[in-house]
C-alpha cells in the first residue's frame, strides 16, 4: 500500500481500535491450559512469534507486561500487566495512575519469547512522527473484567524496524487481529503485520498485513465494506487474484480478521 505516515507495522495500526494481534510463522477470568491463541497456534505448528494485547493474555503461560503508559501531567511511565498468568488486563491500575490527568500508550509488549515489541513510530519517508494513542479512549468488558483496546485514529502508529523471528524474503507466515467496525475509513493504512524495516514503501511484495477498511483497491468489490484484505504492497487484495467479490466485508462491532500466505 502508499506509505502514508499512519501506516503501522511490526509492524501496526492505523485507524481503528485493536483489542489483540499476533503473527506467526509456518469467558472465564483464565482458561484452561493451552486455550489461548497462541497456544493454538503453537499446538498447529505455526508458532507466534509477535503477541500484541492491551486486553488479555495471548498464551496462558503469560503473566508479565502487556503494554506501557505514559501521563502528560509529569511524563512519568508504568506498566500495564494481566491480574492472573493467562488472564486480562489490569486496568485499574492504569486508572490509579492515570487519575486526574491522560495518558498515551507508549509500549505495546510482545508476549511472545522474541520480543518484538511495539513503540511509537518515527518518521517514515515523509517525514512526520507519528504519535501514541489515548490509552482510555476505548473502555471495553471482556469476561467480565473492564479492560482498555487501542483507539487508533490518523497519526497513531507502532513499529519494531529490529524483528526476530519474524518471516522474511518470501517465507510463509499468517497473522490475526481483533478489531472492530465501527470505526474505519477508506485511508491508507490501518495494517498489523509485516513489512519494510527502513520505514518506506520498497515496491510490490514488500509487506505482508492483514488490513482492515472500507478501501477497495483492485475493483470490483462486494458491498461497501468494511472488508478483511491483505496489504501486499503495493494495493489491498480481497481474494488471492485481487478482486474478490465473495468477500463481502463485514461490519460486525468484533471483527477477527485474519491472512495467510504462503509467501509467494
Amino acid at each position: 500500500m502508499c506509505s502514508h505516515r499512519w501506516r503501522t507495522i511490526l509492524a501496526l495500526l492505523a485507524v481503528v481500535g485493536i483489542i489483540i494481534g499476533a503473527l506467526g510463522v509456518s469467558g472465564t477470568p483464565t482458561l484452561a491450559a493451552g486455550s489461548l491463541p497462541c497456544d493454538i497456534y503453537a499446538a498447529a505448528g505455526t508458532p507466534c512469534v509477535a503477541a500484541h494485547s492491551t486486553v488479555r493474555a495471548l498464551f496462558s503461560s503469560y503473566s508479565g507486561k502487556l503494554y506501557q503508559v505514559k501521563r502528560s501531567s509529569d511524563s512519568a511511565t508504568t506498566n500495564i500487566g494481566t491480574l492472573t498468568r493467562g488472564g486480562y488486563a489490569n486496568a485499574a491500575a492504569q486508572d490509579t495512575f492515570c487519575a486526574r490527568t491522560t495518558c498515551i500508550i507508549t509500549i505495546i509488549y510482545d508476549q511472545s519469547a522474541r520480543h518484538n515489541n511495539l513503540t511509537i513510530e518515527g518518521p517514515g519517508q515523509h517525514g512526520v512522527q507519528d504519535h501514541g494513542a489515548n490509552a482510555a479512549a476505548l473502555p471495553l468488558t471482556v469476561g467480565g473484567h473492564r479492560v482498555y483496546g487501542l483507539y487508533v485514529t490518523a497519526g497513531v502508529g507502532y513499529r519494531d524496524d529490529s524483528t526476530s523471528g519474524v518471516a522474511k524474503n518470501g517465507a510463509p507466515e499468517g497473522m490475526y487481529m481483533v478489531t472492530s467496525a465501527t470505526h474505519v475509513n477508506n485511508r491508507c493504512c490501518f495494517d498489523y503485520g509485516n513489512a519494510e524495516t527502513n520505514n518506506r514503501a520498497n515496491g510490490d511484495g514488500h509487506m505482508d498485513a492483514v488490513n482492515f477498511s472500507t478501501e477497495c483497491w483492485f475493483r470490483p468489490c462486494s458491498g461497501s465494506g468494511p472488508w478483511v484484505q491483505a496489504d501486499l504492497e503495493n494495493g489491498l487484495f480481497a481474494g488471492a487474484n485481487g478482486s474478490d467479490t465473495n468477500n463481502k466485508g463485514n461490519s460486525s462491532a468484533f471483527v477477527t480478521a485474519l491472512v495467510k500466505n504462503n509467501g509467494q
